[in-house]
């Protein structure tokens, strides 16, 4: 497997769709937490939907059986997390990753440095859709996210060869999702 360069990611994401919207420089406005074409990667932003976490009803995180008022919805130019939660949310661009690809996801080091944490599974080849983001308030205090704003980045590994079976043969069950898409379990497994 080899990362990616710019070159790269820029003929694949505007002769090929595999980023949408695709931004081809580093925007680095005054203010804002910085996104687009990098180096070796993709900065994407976060989109103004979110999913807040909230323990209102005493409710137990189960992947098996997610509670849907376990959240407050909102839509918003930013969101604050309360102390030691998370909030749901999604990529303001639209992936259609190659066959013979695999995207990892890291959060940016402006909230890194704040103690948010993003947590995104890799892209596996032929995924395609809006990415789920679970983004982490480890603090004791409440944090701040901006929408439309940088949050992670997006490293591009491709290989020698495509893979055998990809994400759209098994039919994964994340395949082609539009919003912010709660926990599935299908046949007994996460």
């Amino acid at each position: 497997m080899a990362v990616k360069s710019d070159r790269w990611i820029r003929e694949m994401a505007t002769e090929h769709g595999m980023v949408e919207p695709f931004v081809g420089t580093q925007v680095r406005d005054d203010g804002c937490v910085s996104y687009g074409l990098s180096s070796f990667g993709y900065d994407f932003r976060v989109a103004d939907e979110w999913k807040v976490f909230t323990n209102v009803s005493s409710t137990v995180v189960d992947p098996k059986d997610f509670q849907q008022e376990a959240f407050v919805e909102l839509k918003a130019a930013a969101c604050v997390i309360p102390p030691n939660s998370f909030a749901l949310a999604r990529t303001v661009e639209f992936w259609r990753i190659p066959r013979d690809v695999l995207v990892v996801c890291l959060g940016k080091s402006t909230y890194a440095r704040c103690g948010i944490i993003l947590n995104v599974t890799p892209f596996e080849p032929e995924w395609e859709g809006y990415a789920t983001l679970e983004i982490s308030n480890t603090t004791p205090l409440p944090a701040k996210i901006y929408a439309n704003e940088g949050i992670g980045q997006a490293i591009f590994l491709q290989s020698d060869e495509p893979c055998e079976v990809s994400y759209r043969d098994k039919r994964g069950k994340y395949q082609g999702q539009q919003g912010i898409v709660l926990p599935r379990v299908e046949n007994g497994a996460a």
